[in-house]
């Protein structure tokens, strides 16, 4: 059998999905402005919800700094409020984010199998549940081990000064970062439902996808040591087999064979 690359792979399932009932170009961008309008509706109710409940969200974000006795500084007046304006927002963001991706499933469903928008609600499931698990990690085990080695340990000879800006870069960067990445399952996901890659790529490539998890893991880790870097690159390992489990069920060449006894 002869092996195809994944661009030639793509290729062919687009082909086949040339002779699936779509809209024209002018009926896509009216549909594509319809969806951002709506992600947008949702983003501001979102926001609004977030600034009502500012107070409470910033003492979540604070928790772990006051767990060590810190409280935070500002520089510039403007420091506060911006605080808020960005804890009501993210907050906002996260509360609106199942009405957002309905949105983009609603865009992207057309140019879709009938068997495979049965994918629409695991999917959204998935990439909340994802979302908020890597979130969790980050706020329960990596933010609160990263302030104690760097403040705690490295930092016991040192009076601490943290300013609201670097605090919430901060902040916002473990726990959004490892909430991203936690969503490479997703990714794998349509990656395979289009063709682009499958489950025996995967595993043939394994060593380049430890490659790129330990260079994202050392992106976005905020301390350096090898052993917080293995925390972060840990669970992407474990979600990286996961998406082969999905990569292997969900490819068109897999779902053709189930279908073939059938017929």
């Amino acid at each position: 059998m002869v092996e195809t690359s994944p661009l030639d792979r793509a290729r062919a399932e687009l082909s086949d999905r040339v002779e699936l009932p779509g809209m024209s170009l002018m009926e896509h961008l009216e549909e594509l402005r319809k969806r951002i309008l709506n992600s947008l509706k949702f983003i501001v109710g979102g926001f609004i919800v977030g600034w009502i409940f500012r107070v409470q969200l910033y003492g979540f974000i604070q928790k772990p700094l006051s767990d060590l006795n810190i409280a935070l500084n500002y520089t510039h007046p403007t420091d506060p409020i911006n605080l808020y304006i960005k804890t009501a927002l993210v907050g906002g963001l996260i509360l609106a984010s199942p009405f957002i991706l309905y949105q983009l499933w609603l865009f992207i469903s057309p140019g879709m199998y009938a068997n495979e928008k049965k994918y629409v609600w695991p999917f959204m499931s998935a990439t909340i549940t994802l979302f908020l698990l890597g979130a969790w990690f980050g706020y329960r085990w990596i933010l609160p081990g990263a302030l104690k080695v760097l403040i705690g340990d490295f930092g016991r000879n040192f009076h601490p000064i943290i300013t609201i800006d670097e605090y919430t870069g901060f902040f916002l960067s473990i726990i959004l970062g490892l909430g991203i990445c936690f969503e490479l399952p997703i990714l794998i996901f349509f990656l395979a439902l289009f063709g682009i890659v499958d489950a025996k790529f995967m595993l043939r490539h394994f060593r380049y996808a430890v490659l790129i998890i330990v260079i994202v893991a050392a992106i976005i880790c905020p301390d350096p040591s090898p052993i917080t870097m293995s925390i972060f690159a840990s669970p992407m390992l474990v979600l990286y087999f996961l998406g082969v489990g999905v990569a292997y069920f969900v490819h068109p060449s897999h779902r053709k064979a189930k279908e073939k006894p059938a017929a």
